[in-house]
Formats: C-alpha cells, structure tokens, sequence
C-alpha cells in the first residue's frame, strides 16, 4: 500500500514554517580562482580545476590530430607543462 503524503504534515516547505537559511559553500576557492587567472592569461588553453581530483588541468584550444591535454597538481606546475607542450607542439609543426 502506498501512503500519501497529507498536506497536513510538517515539513520543510510548509506554509507557515520559518525559512531555513543555507549556507553556500565554496569549495577551493583559491585554486579555482588560481585555474581561472591562467585561463585569463594563457590564450590558447581552456583551464579548468577538479573538485574531485584536486588538479589543475588544460585543454589545448588549437588544432592537433589528437586532443592535447596536460596536467599538475600545481598551478605553477600546469603553467610550465603547457609551456613544454607549446614548445613541443611548435617543434613538430
């Protein structure tokens, strides 16, 4: 037997009930802000930060047979890898 729920009962949204405040949480507010400013900077890469992996990682925006993607756990880190990839890049063409 399936029970309905009765406009009667007490919950969360009923009319009536003050308003429960939630807090929105920022999670690695310096990284994503960190990822964001080498996006800005960096022309031909989209930059991103994983919530999940906790890394930054960068997409090359140009054309290349394959996609081109690089990874640290460091923004500095990133920064030199795309460097090392542009230079490689530029090597092969």
């Amino acid at each position: 037997m399936i029970r309905r729920r009765s406009a009667r009962e007490p919950g969360r949204h009923r009319e009536g009930r003050p308003h429960t405040r939630v807090h929105q949480r920022l999670w690695d507010g310096p990284a994503r802000d960190q990822a964001k400013l080498l996006n800005d900077t960096w022309r031909g890469w989209s930059v991103l930060y994983s919530l999940g992996d906790r890394r930054f990682y960068a997409l090359a925006a140009w054309p290349a047979p394959e996609p081109l993607i690089v990874s640290d756990d460091t923004a500095e880190g990133l920064a030199a890898r795309m460097r090392e990839a542009e230079t490689a890049h530029r090597r092969a063409a």
